[in-house]
């Protein structure tokens, strides 16, 4: 067993493994900052689903309030994940065009961290699967992602559980299917949004979910733009029609009735 004084900071970190972790295909200078800043976001993927399925595990238990914990710190990792959009657009269209054709079909497109964390927020998508077949443990990952309850699925039960009329055909919906707006739900909701005192801690859990849901529409938002600034309308390198294409996925609401019910408060 190692002595705690024996432990060092690379060795803690595992500095070796981390640093020789980038292998650029191309001897052009900016696609080092390409692997970078493409690895950085996995890495806080990796943390956002270790907070996520805390925040589940407490919602489910009724542990409300614990849970903001983990998912404020979801919004702030996320709101750094935007912000790296601003250090890769330092690389002009010139300077990607010289090593694009080293990326092959690869594509952020394909990140099965980042399609867990839609599923496990609900939006789920199964036709995402096929681009993991070859790695069977990321596979399986966002299979059961798929398969299982969302936050929003948890956060409707326990709508339910503390006597708000929530629908039994949506506490029993396939959960692997993608979400479908209920004007039952909404209305369930604006009970807690009319009453904040009384409903205080499923009040704050949906102002958490808000934040969560927000900063996913902004990161998309500036992924479309740096993809716009840097290619165009070019197709993306994944096959996908690239800034058309994310620039569609603006529309998603991971939790649809907490924002329509504003505008009938």
């Amino acid at each position: 067993m190692t002595q705690s004084s024996d432990i060092t900071y690379a060795g803690y970190l595992a500095l070796d493994d981390l640093l020789s972790a980038q292998h650029p295909l191309s001897d052009e200078h900016d696609e080092m900052l390409f692997v970078v800043i493409h690895q950085t976001k996995e890495l806080w993927l990796k943390q956002i689903l270790h907070e996520v399925a805390l925040a589940q595990t407490m919602v489910r238990s009724g542990d409300l309030v614990p849970a903001y914990k983990s998912l404020a710190r979801v919004s702030r990792i996320q709101a750094v994940m935007t912000q790296s959009w601003d250090i890769l657009s330092t690389m002009t269209p010139s300077d990607y065009l010289r090593f694009r054709g080293s990326l092959g079909s690869s594509s952020g497109f394909q990140s099965d961290q980042f399609r867990r964390f839609e599923a496990m927020l609900g939006l789920k998508d199964s036709s995402f699967l096929k681009f993991h077949v070859d790695r069977p443990q990321a596979h399986e990952a966002l299979k059961a992602a798929i398969a299982a309850p969302s936050l929003y699925d948890d956060a409707l039960a326990q709508l339910a559980i503390a006597g708000l009329p929530v629908p039994v055909s949506v506490l029993n919906r396939d959960v692997t299917q993608p979400y479908e707006p209920s004007e039952a739900v909404e209305a369930a909701w604006l009970e807690v949004y009319r009453d904040t005192e009384r409903w205080w801690p499923l009040y704050q859990l949906a102002e958490k979910l808000v934040d969560l849901d927000d900063a996913l529409l902004t990161w998309r938002h500036k992924h479309v733009v740096t993809v716009e600034r840097i290619i165009g309308r070019r197709r993306g390198t994944g096959g996908t029609e690239g800034a058309a294409y994310l620039a569609s996925t603006l529309t998603k609401r991971c939790f649809p009735e907490l924002w329509s019910l504003r505008t009938k408060l």
